[in-house]
């Protein structure tokens, strides 16, 4: 009597204790949740919205005083810093082979690593799997052992300092990792699909555009967005690699800081412009992003 009387209210209060967590866990997952997630969020854009404020400021008003200043004093900003940047032709040029360099960088990685994945996953050819493995031990070669002899290999070419050769570089470090990726996405594509399509006459050519490309559309656009950002925000490749005729807009903001240590009104708005062009994109194709994601996940 006395056990099973001292075990009741143990059992009792246990009983208390999760229903504590259990609603704990079910705020924690309804509207308290998102209230963190906004203010993580907040915290997160912060440092764009303070850039953002800055490239509209004086450099009178920067020195003396916060971005945060403008909400009590918004005749502080002004478009000036922006018309002083597109006078700057470093700072324009530098934005023109950004695209330049970035563009052609994740086409050609989407394009080679698309076609590529889809032979490793459903072609067959000798040495098939030895060939892969290859490529995934490619994916552990750090960039910074592979800059003096790609160097010394592109200038005996002629393209070192060239947008071709940061290009390319780009491309060759790129394509592992895409390889990778899609060879794991498209190998778990129903077989069914690609024999119904072949008893249609569909050649492979055909095979992959008219069924791979659609069904492989989130992880191409996922493999799209990570090329994309890394190709643009990189200036370790582009500061070996380019020139002052081809530098990007990462090479030539670094290039303003060391010759010109006050120049902030033609630093600020361009840090904004360099900053906000991957945030569009990502945003822009975030559906897909995480669609990619949720895919291999899932897969």
């Amino acid at each position: 009597m006395e056990t099973a009387g001292t075990g009741a209210p143990r059992t009792a209060s246990g009983a208390g204790r999760r229903g504590i967590g259990a609603r704990l866990a079910g705020a924690a997952s309804g509207g308290l949740l998102r209230l963190v997630l906004l203010v993580v969020a907040l915290f997160w854009l912060m440092p764009t919205v303070g850039l953002l404020l800055s490239s509209l400021r004086s450099r009178q008003d920067i020195a003396a005083t916060g971005w945060w200043k403008v909400f009590t004093s918004p005749t502080q900003l002004t478009v000036t810093n922006y018309r002083s940047l597109l006078d700057n032709h470093a700072i324009t040029s530098s934005l023109w082979n950004t695209a330049l360099i970035t563009v052609p960088a994740t086409v050609l990685v989407v394009v080679i690593g698309s076609l590529a994945g889809y032979a490793f996953a459903w072609m067959e050819f000798p040495g098939r799997d030895w060939w892969f493995i290859g490529v995934v031990a490619m994916l552990v070669v750090p960039v910074q052992v592979a800059l003096v002899p790609v160097a010394k290999l592109f200038g005996k070419i002629g393209i070192f300092g060239d947008i071709s050769g940061v290009v390319l570089f780009h491309t060759a470090f790129g394509l592992p990792f895409a390889i990778f990726l899609l060879r794991n996405f498209f190998a778990e594509i129903p077989r069914e699909l690609l024999e119904a399509a072949r008893l249609d006459g569909a050649g492979e050519l055909r095979l992959f555009v008219r069924v791979i490309m659609p069904l492989g559309g989130p992880a191409i656009a996922s493999l799209g967005i990570f090329q994309f950002l890394w190709v643009w925000n990189d200036m370790l490749v582009a500061l070996i690699f380019a020139n002052s005729d081809s530098q990007p807009i990462t090479v030539a903001l670094q290039q303003q800081v060391r010759q010109f240590s006050d120049n902030i009104d033609i630093l600020a708005p361009g840090a904004f412009l360099s900053m906000v062009v991957p945030l569009v994109v990502f945003f822009a194709f975030q559906r897909q992003f995480v669609s990619g994601v949720m895919a291999g996940a899932v897969k």
